[in-house]
């Protein structure tokens, strides 16, 4: 595979405004919903699987997506949105405090709710494209 220059600036733009989008949806759930729960990154993982799960269904049945917009919207974007490096410490920071049931909750809630919203956009966009 060949790391073009295009391809290079797909990613790069896409993890831009993906980092962007994550930041201020993590400032805004912790202004509305407090800072005790990680809210933010909870919120970007169940959204950012549901919009892996439409873009990859768009993709396979309607919509021949090229590399380089492949890279921006998956790699780049969706990358630099989704935050299962910060999830891993949100976890670690929740046990550190003592609440280890939080700590587990937090675990099924996101695993299990982000994995359920990839498989609702798919059954999604396959009912309206299908």
């Amino acid at each position: 595979m060949q790391f073009s220059p295009l391809l290079i600036a797909s990613i790069a733009l896409g993890g831009a405004i993906g980092a962007v989008a994550r930041h201020s949806v993590s400032v805004m759930m912790g202004s509305v919903m407090g800072t005790g729960f990680p809210w933010g990154t909870l919120t970007v993982n169940v959204v950012g699987s549901f919009l892996m799960g439409v873009l990859i269904e768009v993709s396979a049945l309607k919509l021949s997506m090229g590399l380089e917009t492949r890279a921006l919207l998956v790699t780049g974007f969706l990358g630099a949105f989704t935050t299962f490096s910060t999830f891993s410490l949100d976890v670690a920071t929740l046990y550190e405090r003592g609440n280890m049931g939080l700590a587990a909750l937090y675990v099924i809630v996101s695993v299990t709710v982000g994995i359920s919203a990839l498989f609702g956009a798919i059954a999604l966009v396959r009912g309206v494209l299908q």
